[in-house]
């Protein structure tokens, strides 16, 4: 069999339009906690002794990675290449998830470093660190709702969705290190 009728016979798939629901649904529900977490860490932290500097530099690098899996993906699939894409973008999702557990540990339990500097640099990294997290904030539900169409064999709409929530994606995981960086000094 040749690359392009493997290809076709992977997009003729019948689309699971009942599991499509529930994973919808799930991925509304999980979105909300996600979010209702990182508001209650915003206002609460669990004291558990002792810092954890390692972490903000591992978000950046998870950030990182996710970066590089969904520029892999976005190239694999603009080469119909699916089994890389489908590779790439299972690594994008499993360093996401890496990156919130991480996160989740990290914010939840340590206190919120201010960026120091004045003037320009701090509205640049404001600006940049506000549209980061509000793009994370609103993408996240459509993220996984993207990933769902696609594994449901909804190919026409997981393509029509990942033309605006790939930008997203990638523009959450790339300027997440830029924060980091910018942040770094005052670690």
């Amino acid at each position: 069999m040749t690359d392009r009728q493997d290809l076709n016979n992977y997009l003729e798939r019948e689309p699971n339009t009942a599991l499509l629901r529930k994973l919808v649904f799930i991925s509304w529900v999980l979105s909300g906690a996600v979010f209702s977490l990182v508001v209650v860490m915003g206002r609460y932290k669990l004291d558990i002794g002792m810092e954890l500097p390692l972490l903000p530099p591992l978000h950046a690098i998870l950030n990182t990675l996710v970066t590089i899996s969904l520029l892999v993906a976005v190239v694999a699939v603009k080469n119909k290449n699916i089994t890389l894409h489908r590779r790439a973008i299972g690594f994008a999702v499993g360093f996401s998830v890496l990156f919130l557990l991480s996160y989740v540990t990290y914010h939840g339990t340590q206190q919120e470093v201010r960026h120091g500097g004045e003037g320009m640099v701090r509205n640049i990294y404001l600006l940049i660190l506000g549209s980061h997290i509000l793009l994370a904030a609103v993408s996240l539900p459509f993220i996984l709702i993207t990933l769902s169409l696609g594994h449901t064999n909804h190919f026409a709409r997981h393509r029509k969705m990942a033309r605006w929530v790939f930008p997203l994606w990638l523009y959450v995981a790339a300027t997440g290190p830029v924060c980091y960086l910018m942040l770094r000094p005052y670690y």
